[in-house]
């Protein structure tokens, strides 16, 4: 039997994230090519892997059709110029896609049957919107298994408000903000722009390099907030402004155990400590991260006071408070999303798992002080997903 082996991640890059749609900036580009960039400027910043010793990729997508199909991780491992040798497989569970990519990978390293993979996600939700061509069973109406509009996010986030009222569209929406201004702090301190790999555009203006994200809304106010249209509800609570909005974009990772880390001379920037996914109902999907969070703590030997840097997945604003909420965080704990969030950047859904961790590696280079940190998210359907890592800059007692 082999022992549990370490599980380290070496490495995370994202393409810059864009607005979907035909205004967005990679309306003409393929969903596929997105993931080759980022795996080809991934493998780039980590040579001293050689790339027949990777030992699987796995990337996720939520709609795999046409260019986001065909068992994505084996696909664009070949054109990222991988040897033939490498398999690859994809994968699904909406949301969380990347997140279980790393999950599964880092796993199968754990148990020794792997020594390094590269693992992320893609969305390209301009060409393939969230479920586009899905048949969902008639089971779920006729059985009443599941309400009718448990598939639309944003009313599953009105519902939240609905079940804690004290979580009030102002505090909403000042959450919202904040994701915006404190994205825009990050961008001008170049606390962004290390991880991320241009990629090239074309649009009717010619060929052009996207660099940075494209949705980012720097400039909002609470005044703003206040006055948007809630088009989940009549006088709802829920608006553009405390939404992720519709996004393009890809992410990847390096994994590898610790055998692998000394073989090749890698320097880490966290090592796994603990996962779990949790079920919650469909209908409320967004407090899916707070019993996944406990559970993935609970298997730590960990508890809440122990996290001291979150990267929690801003798919609505209430999402993130209903977690804060029930762990008493404040909302402007300055250990949350020090760099902004999905509300800002944008939420491509499977690939944003990996912007996470990437966002918090590079928060634990700067903050040898804190030893762990928790990326979590909730996931359609009624799920939340949970990571718990360990900062190896940590200068604590060992």
């Amino acid at each position: 039997m082999a022992e549990i082996a370490d599980v380290f991640f070496v490495d995370g890059v994202r393409t810059p994230f864009g607005r979907a749609g035909e205004k967005g900036q990679y309306w003409n580009t393929r969903a596929d090519d997105l993931v080759v960039k980022a795996m080809i400027g991934l493998l780039e910043r980590n040579p001293d892997v050689p790339k027949d010793r990777i030992d699987e990729v796995g990337i996720a997508a939520t709609t795999q059709q046409g260019d986001q199909g065909l068992t994505l991780g084996r696909t664009t491992a070949l054109l990222a110029g991988l040897p033939q040798s490498v398999p690859g497989y994809a994968i699904d569970r909406m949301c969380a896609g990347a997140m279980s990519a790393v999950t599964q990978i880092g796993s199968a390293i754990a148990f020794g049957a792997y020594d390094v993979g590269i693992a992320g996600g893609v969305e390209h939700m301009g060409r393939h919107p969230l479920g586009a061509d899905a048949d969902p069973n008639p089971r779920f109406l006729s059985e009443k298994l599941v309400s009718a509009d448990a598939l639309d996010m944003g009313k599953t986030a009105e519902r939240i408000h609905d079940r804690f009222p004290h979580l009030t569209k102002e505090r909403a929406d000042r959450f919202g903000m904040r994701s915006q201004q404190k994205l825009q702090a990050a961008y001008d301190a170049g606390k962004i722009q290390p991880d991320l790999i241009p990629v090239a555009i074309r649009s009717e203006s010619g060929w052009g390099l996207a660099t940075r994200d494209e949705g980012t809304r720097p400039e909002t106010t609470m005044e703003g907030l206040a006055n948007l249209k809630t088009p989940f509800r009549p006088h709802g609570r829920v608006t553009a402004g405390t939404a992720s909005p519709l996004t393009d974009g890809a992410t990847v990772s390096l994994l590898a155990g610790g055998s692998a880390v000394k073989e090749f001379k890698l320097k880490p920037k966290m090592r796994m400590v603990s996962f779990a996914f949790a079920g919650v109902e469909p209908e409320i999907m967004g407090i899916g991260p707070v019993p996944s969070t406990e559970k993935a703590l609970r298997k730590a030997g960990l508890t809440i006071d122990d996290i001291g840097l979150f990267e929690l997945n801003e798919a609505f604003a209430v999402q993130v408070l209903s977690l804060l909420d029930h762990f008493g965080i404040d909302d402007d704990d300055p250990r949350v999303n020090q760099w902004g969030g999905a509300i800002a950047i944008g939420h491509p859904l499977a690939a944003s798992g990996v912007r996470l961790m990437t966002q918090l590696a590079a928060q634990f280079a700067e903050r040898p002080d804190v030893r762990f940190g928790l990326t979590a998210m909730c996931v359609g359907l009624g799920q939340g997903g949970s990571v718990v890592w360990e900062n190896p800059n940590w200068k604590g007692k060992k």
